[in-house]
């Protein structure tokens, strides 16, 4: 389909495209200057107008990510940069370079990862459905070939769960997506700290779209988000939007009460018996069972508490550094 074809309801947007960057010398040079030439492409299809940007969000990176920001920029002009004092995490980092494109005016939003291993080719249909009037476009990938066995089996069991918790989240979608104006206003409404634009995103409504890819391997470099910041990341959306953890601990003081019940007959009827001796196993399994249950009960609890700590204390969740327009 062509850009003439398409039933236009709006006029073409000014477009931000907005990447977050944490240590990211070895790729964005690469993907930097591709980024730059798909938003021509774009702006000669008439999906964009001439007031579009591509702002790089430098995430406190301690290599040389922001030369190479300043670098492009001072290359091409609609190339912007935003430093954020210290390193906020990816999701802080997002949010930096979306509000950004708010307070700026900007009419659509894309945000997209600097290793460019989602597709920048459907940006285009991102677009068009925009101009047709979708407020929300969401980039959804349509297999997972390029993963391990161990990531796919853990990405289908995360989404079961967060679902199974009652959060509304776009499987096979992370971060890509675009957003309009009108949808970044709703946005900017959400005042936590604990971030998970995942969640928070699909919480929003407005109409949305989607559009499917197939994901790439990384141009250079190494992954950003490790198992460790996966686990971490799933964390924070299951005790972000759901209380149902707690709920599961009242669950399972319960059984364990009836457990202790079933022990405290098994071991009356084993002195009864005369075989008293043999409910020495059964009162170590019982010990290390509730044992078990009161510290994860206490993790979960104090998690929640913590999360509590952090929002009350209303730290900023950015600190803008400097700032190339």
């Amino acid at each position: 389909m062509t850009s003439s074809s398409v039933d236009v309801a709006r006029q073409a947007p000014s477009l931000a495209i907005v990447v977050p960057c944490y240590n990211e010398e070895e790729v964005l040079q690469q993907s930097g200057a591709v980024l730059l030439d798909k938003l021509e492409v774009l702006k000669g299809r008439g999906l964009a107008n001439q007031n579009s940007r591509v702002i790089f969000v430098d995430d406190g990176s301690e290599d040389h990510t922001w030369g190479i920001i300043r670098a492009l920029h001072e290359e091409r002009d609609y190339a912007e940069g935003i430093r954020l004092s210290h390193n906020r995490g990816h999701q802080n980092a997002l949010l930096c370079g979306l509000m950004r494109s708010l307070e700026r005016g900007f009419d659509a939003t894309i945000s997209i990862d600097a290793d460019l291993q989602d597709d920048i080719d459907v940006m285009d249909d991102m677009l068009r459905k925009y101009l047709q009037g979708a407020e929300i476009v969401y980039g959804v990938r349509n297999n997972r070939d390029t993963d391990s066995s161990f990531k796919r089996l853990t990405a289908r069991g995360y989404y079961h769960v967060m679902r199974g918790l009652g959060t509304e989240i776009i499987a096979d979608s992370a971060d890509f997506r675009l957003m309009s104006s009108v949808a970044l206003r709703g946005l900017s409404e959400y005042g936590e700290r604990n971030l998970f634009l995942r969640g928070i995103v699909p919480s929003l409504g407005f109409r949305t779209e989607k559009v499917y890819y197939r994901r790439k391997e990384r141009l250079a470099g190494e992954s950003k988000y490790p198992l460790r910041k996966m686990i971490a990341l799933a964390i924070e959306g299951i005790t972000s939007f759901s209380v149902k953890p707690l709920v599961m601990i009242t669950t399972l003081g319960l059984i364990s009460m009836l457990v202790a019940i079933a022990m405290l007959i098994y071991t009356i009827v084993s002195v009864a018996m005369g075989h008293a001796v043999a409910g020495w196993g059964s009162m170590m399994v019982s010990i290390w069972l509730v044992g078990g249950l009161l510290m994860i009960s206490m993790g979960v609890t104090g998690g929640y508490v913590g999360k509590v700590y952090l929002e009350v204390k209303h730290r900023p969740r950015y600190l803008i550094e400097d700032e190339l327009i």
